[in-house]
């Protein structure tokens, strides 16, 4: 709150800057007073578009349309120093303060540079930054690049799909962060924990009222809910995780020494002071931590997941199928689940360690079955059988029942009651795991629950950090009762409405299991088209290897997912596009030739 005031203020001094070259030009002073009309006077004067005024409404575009203006007015001004040009281009609200107290301003105005006398402005910053605003645009509020980059929608959406999001979908979100390093999202590319962005300087939560709802069974690209705190040094696991994996290793150690142990709100504040000391080691991975990092919604980590139940529905889960308000749902035609594989002698290979992580040594055969090195394991080894546990589709379940050497193949599940601490909402009252889940009711906006100390572990995120859009709350339990902001309530409205996200690959996705739900205010949008689909080494070392070679091999043998080319993403799978894509491009390249020999034509007979 703070920055902003600050932030203001200095924007409101710079008009008083903006209103002296008003002056100058013999323009009312006053204009330079009024937001917005004050940026359409200022592009009436220097004889530049009405619409640039326009620009400057959207959030993080207009800070680099104020340092046009700001470098426009400078060389109106003759102040065309290096020095001079890059202050009103990098700091345009100091570079028009300091115009406040200068008596030698004298308006020269643009017309000398047209044209351009600088070859380097006219051919490259000109464009450069016009570009800039323009990707900027389209990249905030239409559509996004993104990147698959993990399996947790496997095979629906694959690692090494680039595709691209659509933003109207469900309505387009104005920017929280309005001082932010053009096409970086939290990070600068290029470095691990640089901030792209500045965090003193916020909007409240808007949303441009356009798309529809998020419906059952969409798959939504959304910022990630557990990322609003981030641990620098190790920012590809949940900062809760390791809380409380830090909370359990630390009650395993007062057991095995025979101490007397606590109750588990103790560890959690033992777990949470140690992590919150930056020169401490990680045990997880043997770094210290660093510091720990609190992020906005609009710069959480992006996350893709199917949408399985929305607000007002009852979710349970039952030996891995899933149900809504008591009505069993149909499982994804590529759903993937782990399979324990009873096999005759080592046929998927030995366990081995690759770039950090157990693999399995039989890269070839895992590779023909498309079976990600990574998403197997050896479990068990009995005289001349295996048991392997491997994360498959249904379809290459079927080819291995028909293989040689296979003997026999389960599917694994969780049973019921048994807890898993890594599944939402990690307390021992509720006994449940990846495969036995619920119920849970999802809230909506306007729904009213009582606060007992059920709904007080359930939703207690919810109450201190999502539902009051960015706003932080204090929610504890004491004496029996919940108190909020220190004051005891008995019930609670919820502000808005709740999603429980969930992937495809049932057995490899953190997703809501794992953190809980998802905000309306945090969902981004809908992928829409894949342009492109590639594998990589890591996953598949045999066939996503080659590059060059790749281009000469099929879908099964090479780098290149072909069949994943140009598609369109439906809720019934993937549409190929290639046909009418491809059919353009050529219709364009022939009309624009045909246009050239014609133009040529009439030329020569000219």
């Amino acid at each position: 709150m703070t920055g902003n005031l600050v932030f203001l203020v200095i924007v409101f001094i710079s008009f008083f800057g903006m209103a002296r070259f008003f002056k100058t030009c013999n323009a009312p002073p006053w204009h330079a007073l009024i937001p917005f009309f004050n940026f359409y006077r200022l592009s009436q004067l220097l004889k530049k578009p009405w619409w640039w005024a326009l620009i400057t409404l959207v959030p993080g575009v207009n800070l680099i349309m104020w340092g046009v203006y700001g470098f426009n007015t400078a060389r109106a001004i003759n102040k065309t120093s290096t020095l001079q040009l890059l202050l009103a281009s990098l700091l345009p609200p100091i570079f028009f303060i300091s115009l406040i107290g200068d008596k030698k301003i004298e308006f020269v105005g643009l017309d000398k540079y047209h044209p351009e006398p600088s070859k380097f402005i006219k051919e490259w910053v000109d464009p450069i930054v016009f570009a800039t605003v323009a990707a900027s645009i389209i990249r905030t509020f239409f559509i996004e690049a993104f990147t698959i980059p993990t399996s947790s929608l496997e095979k629906t959406l694959m690692v090494g799909d680039f595709l691209f999001v659509n933003k109207l979908a469900y309505g387009p979100r104005i920017p929280q962060t309005v001082i932010a390093f053009p096409f970086s999202h939290h990070t600068l590319i290029g470095t691990d924990n640089i901030p792209a962005y500045v965090n003193w300087v916020k909007l409240p939560y808007m949303r441009i009222p356009i798309g529809g709802k998020v419906e059952r069974n969409e798959i939504v690209v959304f910022n990630y809910p557990d990322g609003d705190t981030v641990i620098q040094n190790m920012q590809d696991i949940s900062y809760y995780q390791v809380v409380r994996i830090i909370a359990a290793l630390m009650k395993n150690e007062d057991e095995k020494a025979g101490k007397k142990t606590e109750d588990q709100n103790y560890y959690h504040k033992m777990a949470w002071e140690y992590v919150h000391q930056p020169n401490n080691i990680n045990p997880l991975n043997e770094k210290p931590f660093g510091k720990i990092v609190a992020r906005p919604v609009d710069k959480r980590e992006h996350y893709v997941k199917r949408c399985v139940a929305i607000a007002g529905d009852t979710l349970e889960i039952k030996d891995g199928v899933i149900y809504i308000n008591q009505k069993e749902q149909p499982t994804p035609e590529h759903a993937q689940f782990k399979y324990f594989v009873t096999t005759k002698g080592a046929m998927f290979g030995e366990r081995m360690e690759m770039n950090g992580k157990i693999v399995l040594s039989n890269f070839k055969l895992l590779d023909e079955l498309d079976i990600y090195i990574g998403e197997g394991d050896l479990v068990q080894t009995k005289h001349d059988t295996c048991i392997y546990l491997l994360t498959m589709p249904k379809q290459t379940v079927k080819k291995l029942e028909g293989m040689e050497g296979i003997i026999k193949i389960q599917r694994k599940i969780e049973p019921k009651g048994q807890r898993d601490m890594t599944v939402f909402p990690h307390h021992e009252k509720f006994p449940w795991n990846n495969d036995n889940f619920g119920p849970l009711i999802i809230p909506y906006k306007g729904m009213t629950i009582k606060m007992d100390s059920n709904n007080y572990i359930l939703y207690r995120t919810i109450l201190t950090t999502y539902d009051d859009f960015g706003k932080t709350h204090q929610v504890e339990m004491k004496n029996g009762k919940v108190y909020y902001d220190e004051q005891p309530i008995e019930t609670y409205t919820f502000k808005q409405d709740y999603y429980w996200m969930m992937g495809d690959n049932r057995h490899n996705s953190a997703d809501s299991r794992s953190w809980g739900f998802v905000p309306f205010d945090h969902v981004v949008g809908e992928p829409f088209f894949i342009w492109m689909s590639v594998k990589y080494a890591d996953n598949n070392p045999v066939s996503g290897k080659s590059i060059i070679g790749s281009f000469f091999k099929n879908s099964r043998e090479g780098k290149f997912r072909w069949e994943r080319f140009l598609c369109y993403v439906g809720h019934n799978g993937l549409v190929s596009l290639k046909i009418p894509i491809l059919s353009l491009i050529f219709g364009i390249w022939a009309y624009n030739k045909w246009k050239k020999r014609k133009s040529t034509k009439q030329k020569k007979n000219k």
